[in-house]
């Protein structure tokens, strides 16, 4: 899952960032809000953590320039304001939760979860693709009925690819959902991750779309593992 998150109090941000990428999120940091509709435009973001009181523009414009393009990304605000008006005017400018400063961590965590469920697989728990079934809540995979091992990064791609069976997904579209921009990637590590799942889930289930990217077969599923 790959999180926005906005907030020019560096140590708090540097604190939350170590935190996140922990539970093993994908992070993106920006300090300004006149930033934060361009980050939203050029990444691929599951959820946005914003603070309100930013320089450049406040968090309240921000979001309402972010909801006038994209109806969909779900967006915590973290702010010590908290007086009623401003929780009212902060979710009725598109915001899904309100969490004022200071937090613990652990709610933070909880709170992602939660909104994550609710945004991720509403209408079904478990995804059964052939042999392979993922169940998006408790990030497991079995083939064949056994639990397969999944490192985080894996589990993302698998994630990606899975949501939308039978589309094309291209290389950066890919990357986008896998890493941060202050990630170091290697030129060769989407391959790596694809060889990795293709050994566990079988070796026809991803599909290599020559001079495009990958798409995911759901027909496949545990063939020739």
């Amino acid at each position: 899952m790959r999180i926005l998150l906005v907030e020019d109090d560096e140590m708090l941000a540097d604190g939350l960032l170590r935190a996140l990428r922990h539970d093993g999120y994908t992070l993106d940091h920006v300090n300004r809000g006149d930033l934060v509709l361009p980050a939203i435009d050029a990444g691929q973001f599951d959820l946005m953590l914003l603070d309100l009181g930013l320089p450049g523009l406040d968090g309240v414009q921000a979001l309402r320039a972010v909801r006038e393009k994209h109806k969909d990304v779900p967006v915590i605000i973290i702010s010590a304001r908290d007086r009623l008006d401003d929780r009212i005017t902060g979710l009725d400018a598109g915001a899904d939760d309100y969490l004022i400063k200071p937090f613990a961590v652990d709610e933070l965590r909880a709170r992602l979860r939660a909104r994550l469920r609710r945004g991720a697989e509403p209408a079904r728990r478990t995804l059964n693709l052939g042999a392979v079934s993922i169940d998006p809540q408790a990030m497991t995979v079995t083939v064949g009925g056994e639990v397969v091992s999944m490192p985080r990064r894996e589990m993302s791609l698998l994630m990606t690819l899975a949501r939308q069976p039978g589309r094309v997904f291209t290389r950066e579209q890919l990357e986008q959902a896998l890493y941060g921009w202050s990630d170091e990637v290697e030129s060769n590590a989407l391959e790596v991750h694809v060889h990795h799942l293709r050994r566990k889930l079988g070796s026809d289930m991803i599909r290599t779309v020559r001079g495009v990217g990958y798409r995911l077969d759901p027909g496949a599923g545990g063939s020739g593992a």
